[in-house]
Parts: structure tokens; C-alpha cells; sequence
């Protein structure tokens, strides 16, 4: 390296000469030779160019001291101008300071004086320590220049000059492998790019790996996803046959559905006309609804008030009011006998009597009402009294089948609606004015007749079809002929029958048949079979829904065969069949190629 390489400038000892005869014995500027061992002078650029006039010869080397001066003639420099010329060349010369030589000492013994000759020229040898090759050449004694050629000399002292007077900068740092050849003496070999890419791969590679661990780590403790189960099966079943056509009433209007299924037709235009005490269907949902009735329970007790006493005493000839005339003000009535005497005798008391328990006032109550049926969307419906009294409350038979769909999913007012008779709590029995229960198969739901508004029923029934009741809702509204309420009853009872007959059931899936998978989420999957057969109910042309959903509960991450883990089921609503559906073989945990490849 250049940083390390030193150069040793040596001045070459000349003989000893016998000092001269000025007094002191010794040469003239002793003083200043002494410290100048070494004396490299630049000839002045000027007199070397062409038009310098005649080329400046050499100056002869100075006097050693302790040595005579040289006989004969003395060189120019001697001469009264070579002061000044020493003095503007002494500020381009270079200075290599020695040891005085021991001859100089002034205990050294003086040698007798020896002819004298003329001093050569002092020169320098380069001695470096380490050539770039290799080992360290011997030095080379200078050899004087020719007389003839002192030009030419000077000429290429110059030009040396010039190129070897130059600044140290500090080297740029090296690169790593660099610095560790140059500890070691050995060159780093030349780049390449398989060296490149192996020290790339050096370097990248541990990071890689490190990486890879800790991901392996987070894919292992993430949370598994949760299991959900997917169908394979129809979603949807279509009985064959052509539409049934009912027996529609020749008047007013007429709607009629099954529960979870939808419509089988309507008759008449669904406009709104009154509808009587056929309003206390209404009535008695917001209750139930509010305020239900626990399977074999009695419900909450309503203390009976003077209005609801006064207003069963319009149970006679002249108001022509439906009532129960045997509460009195003090007493307490139950809220299942309460829906009772609403739904079987047609109480308009304590239909008004239900609204003030609920809500303080009738007329809260009717605004409760109101609110209800655009819930339930009765477009086409206004109520303005709880009992229907009022020719004012008014709605359509769609509508009617759209509430009366929600009632046959209260099993409290069904238990009631359906009984043919009903003893208050003081042992009077009351007959049902809907004829269709008992024998019929009718569960209700609800008369109304007026003068005004004609006979009118809602009514719901059953049909028993394989584990399944599957429920029918229809609505008759408008029947003015005589009797009004025989006109109603028949009417209903023949849609009612019509559309018994037409219901009918059909395997749509089988038991042990595979009707999905468990999914856990990492691409497992765990078969799932109905434990049972699965009939769906309807009639022709009818397209009924299959769906498989996990029954609300949460699904295991594992399980054995045979597990229930869902529900297929056909249908909506309080007739909607369900099948249990359980695992075909054991449910697994995901491995561990399965979490450490899962992706989101």
C-alpha cells in the first residue's frame, strides 16, 4: 500500500579535504553548508525555454565541510551575481537535514591536507522499504551528468519536479473484504456474479429464516375460524301438478294461506270494509304479545273497574251488545279467562277493559293498534275502537290472514280459540260463536257480525301430514245473506276443506342422505347426513325453501360421528318442517401444515 511505503533519501559521504586557507581553516559558508547535506536546486524555468538567450550551465556542487576548495578557475557561481541567484533559487530547493559527520566535530582529529579536487556532486539515493512487486532493490548511485548534456539535465529535473510535488489526500474507506485482503497481503479476487450472488445469499439468508419462524409461530397460535355448516343440497322443491282452484264465496272477499307456505288465492276486491268484532283479533295479539301467557298458567290478574261492570249490563235486547255481565267492579279476573270471554263470547267490556289495563286508555290502546298493523304490514287496515263496534274500524281479508298468520303462533290463544265453549269464573258457560270448531277441525280464530258489516270470520285449522300439522289461515269478509253468521260459516268451511285436501306431502331428502359439510374454515371438511326423512308439505305447483342452518348453537371444533350439528328444514313459520342433521365421521382440529398455510 502507498499509505505504508517510506522513503529514505541517503546523502553519499564524499572525501574528507583539507580545509582552506582563510584564517579559520575552514570554506566560506561552512555554517550554512553544514546544514544542508542534501541540496536538490530547480533551474529557473525561464532559461530553459528557447527564447531564454544562451542555456544555463550547472552550477557546481557545493564544498563538503572540512574540504579545500577545488584549483583553478572558479565556476560562475562564484561571481558577485551568484548571491542573488542562490537567494531566488534557495526558495525552490528541498532540504534533507543529516547528523553532522564526525569530521565536523570539533574533537575530531583534523587530517593532513590532501591535494584538492573538485567536490562531486551530492546525490541522494531512494531506498524504499518495500517496492510494489515485491522485495526492495538495491540503491542506484547517481551518475554525474555529461557536460554536454547539462540542458537536457535541467530540462528533465524540471519536469520531475513537477510531477512528483504533489498533496496527500486520505484515502476513501475500503470495502470489508478489501480491508480484510490488505490484513491478510492477499488481493481480494475479482468481483463476479456467482461471488455476488453467494454473499448476497450469505447475508439475506439468516433474515429469511428468521422470518420464516416467527410467521410460523403467529400461523400456530392464531385463533382457529369457527366451523359453519354448508348445504349441498336442493335449497328448493317443487310439487308437480297444476294450481288448485277453492271454492271462493260468491260475495265480498276472501283470502286464504298456509302457514310457512304462502297464498293459495283470493277472491273479491281487497278494499277496506268493517269488519265487527273480528277487531278483537287485534286486541287479544297485542296482549298475548305484551304481556304472555306461560303454557298451563293463568297469566297476570286484572282488577275488574265500574266501567267494565256497567257495560256488561248492555247484554240485552235493547243495545245488542255482546258482553260478560258477570264481572263486578272489585273483582279480579285473570288474563287468560280475560282473552277467553274476548275471543268465545265477544266481550266488547272487556275488550275496552284489556286496552285501559294495557296502555291507561282506549284510545292509547287504538293508537297501539294502528302501530301494530303497519308493523305487520295491513296496508289496508284502521282501527278505531279495541271491540269493533265502531263501523269506522275497517280492513281487508289479506290483511286479516296477515295477523291471523301470527296468531296460530301463540299457542295460548289457539288452546283457547279452538274449544267450542267456555265457563267464566262465576260457572256461566258461554258457546263459541265460531261453529266450525269441535267436530269441524276449525282452531278459531274469530267471528264478527253487524248489521253493517255483514258476517265475517277468521279461522285457522290443521292437517296432520306425516310428523307435521301443518296450519291454514283464511279470511271471509262481507256476507250479507242470511243468517249473516251461516252465510260466514259455510263459506269458510268449504275453502277451509278445499284447501285441506290440497295440502300433500313429498320426500325430499332422505334419512342418512348427505345434505352438507362442516367447513373449518382451513379446508376441511366433515360430511353431514339427515338423521331422518325429510318431507316437505304443499300443494301442486307450489315451490317450497330448503335451508340447513346450525340450530343457534355453536359449532364444535371437534366432535364424534353421529353429532347433531344443525337443522334442515323445509318451509317458514309455525308449520315448518325440521329434521335434525348430525356428522358423518368425526369432526378434526385443523393440523398444522392446515394453520401454518392459512391465508386472512
Amino acid at each position: 500500500m502507498d499509505s505504508e511505503r517510506t522513503a529514505v533519501f541517503r546523502a553519499v559521504e564524499p572525501e574528507t579535504g583539507e580545509a582552506a586557507g582563510n584564517g579559520s581553516g575552514e570554506p566560506k559558508g561552512q555554517a550554512a553548508d553544514s546544514e544542508r547535506t542534501a541540496v536538490f536546486r530547480v533551474p529557473k524555468v525561464d532559461a530553459l525555454k528557447p527564447d531564454g538567450g544562451q542555456k544555463q550551465k550547472p552550477k557546481p556542487p557545493a564544498a563538503r565541510p572540512g574540504s579545500a576548495p577545488a584549483p583553478g578557475p572558479r565556476p560562475a557561481s562564484t561571481s558577485p551575481s551568484a548571491p542573488a541567484e542562490e537567494a531566488a533559487d534557495s526558495e525552490r530547493t528541498a532540504v534533507f537535514r543529516a547528523p553532522k559527520p564526525e569530521a565536523l566535530r570539533p574533537d575530531a582529529p583534523t587530517k593532513p591536507d590532501a591535494p584538492t579536487k573538485p567536490d562531486a556532486p551530492k546525490a541522494s539515493t531512494f531506498v524504499p522499504l518495500r517496492a510494489d512487486g515485491g522485495a526492495p532493490k538495491a540503491p542506484v548511485r547517481p551518475v554525474p551528468p555529461a557536460p554536454g548534456s547539462a540542458a537536457t539535465t535541467t530540462e528533465r529535473l524540471d519536469h520531475s519536479d513537477r510531477s512528483e510535488r504533489t498533496t496527500q489526500q486520505p484515502l476513501p474507506p475500503k470495502p470489508p473484504l478489501d480491508m480484510l485482503a490488505d490484513l491478510t497481503n492477499n488481493p481480494p479476487p475479482p468481483p463476479s456474479p456467482l461471488r455476488t450472488a453467494v454473499r448476497r445469499v450469505k447475508i439475506y439468508a439468516p433474515l429469511v429464516v428468521l422470518l420464516a419462524v416467527i410467521l410460523a409461530v403467529v400461523q400456530l397460535v392464531r385463533p382457529l375460524p369457527e366451523p359453519k355448516l354448508v348445504m349441498t343440497a336442493k335449497s328448493s322443491y317443487t310439487f308437480e301438478g297444476a294450481m288448485p282452484q277453492l271454492p271462493w264465496p260468491t260475495e265480498g272477499q276472501a283470502y286464504m294461506a298456509a302457514a310457512g307456505l304462502g297464498t293459495l288465492g283470493q277472491s273479491g276486491e281487497q278494499k277496506p270494509v268493517p269488519i265487527a268484532s273480528v277487531t278483537k283479533s287485534m286486541t287479544a295479539y297485542i296482549i298475548l304479545r305484551d304481556h304472555p301467557i306461560k303454557k298451563g298458567e293463568q297469566g297476570a290478574m286484572i282488577d275488574v273497574d265500574k266501567t267494565a261492570e256497567t257495560e256488561g249490563k248492555k247484554n240485552n235486547s235493547t243495545d245488542n251488545e255482546s258482553t260478560l255481565d258477570t264481572v263486578k267492579e272489585g273483582d279480579k279476573i285473570s288474563e287468560y279467562d280475560a282473552i277467553a270471554a274476548l275471543m268465545i263470547p265477544s266481550a266488547n267490556n272487556i275488550a275496552r277493559l284489556l286496552a285501559r289495563w294495557d296502555s291507561g286508555s282506549q284510545e292509547a290502546f287504538v293508537k297501539k293498534m294502528n302501530d301494530t298493523a303497519k308493523e305487520l304490514g295491513m296496508t289496508n287496515t284502521t282501527y278505531t275502537d279495541p271491540s269493533g263496534l265502531d263501523a269506522t274500524t275497517v280492513s281487508t281479508a289479506e290483511d286479516q290472514v296477515k295477523l291471523g298468520l301470527k296468531l296460530v303462533e301463540i299457542e295460548t290463544l289457539l288452546d283457547i280459540t279452538k274449544k267450542p265453549n267456555w265457563i267464566d269464573p262465576s260457572g256461566k258457560s258461554w258457546r263459541n260463536w265460531n261453529g266450525l270448531t269441535g267436530p269441524s277441525g276449525a282452531l278459531g280464530i274469530k267471528t264478527g257480525t253487524t248489521t253493517k258489516a255483514g258476517g265475517n270470520l277468521l279461522f285457522a285449522a290443521q292437517k296432520k301430514i306425516g310428523n307435521t300439522n301443518q296450519l291454514i289461515v283464511g279470511a271471509v269478509l262481507g256476507q250479507h245473506k242470511p243468517s249473516i253468521i251461516d252465510t260466514v260459516l259455510a263459506a269458510s268451511k268449504q275453502l277451509m276443506t278445499a284447501t285441506q285436501k290440497a295440502l300433500d306431502g313429498a320426500i325430499v331428502v332422505k334419512k342418512g342422505q348427505v345434505v352438507g359439510y362442516v367447513d373449518d374454515g382451513l379446508g376441511g371438511r366433515t360430511p353431514v347426513v339427515a338423521t331422518a326423512d325429510v318431507q316437505a308439505i304443499g300443494w301442486a305447483s307450489l315451490t317450497v325453501d330448503v335451508k340447513l342452518a346450525d340450530g343457534g348453537g355453536k359449532m364444535p371444533q371437534t366432535a364424534k360421528a353421529g353429532t347433531e350439528v344443525g337443522l334442515l328444514t323445509v318451509g317458514e313459520g309455525a308449520s315448518q318442517v325440521k329434521v335434525p342433521v348430525a356428522l358423518q365421521s368425526d369432526l378434526a382440529s385443523p393440523g398444522i401444515g392446515s394453520k401454518l398455510t392459512r391465508i386472512g
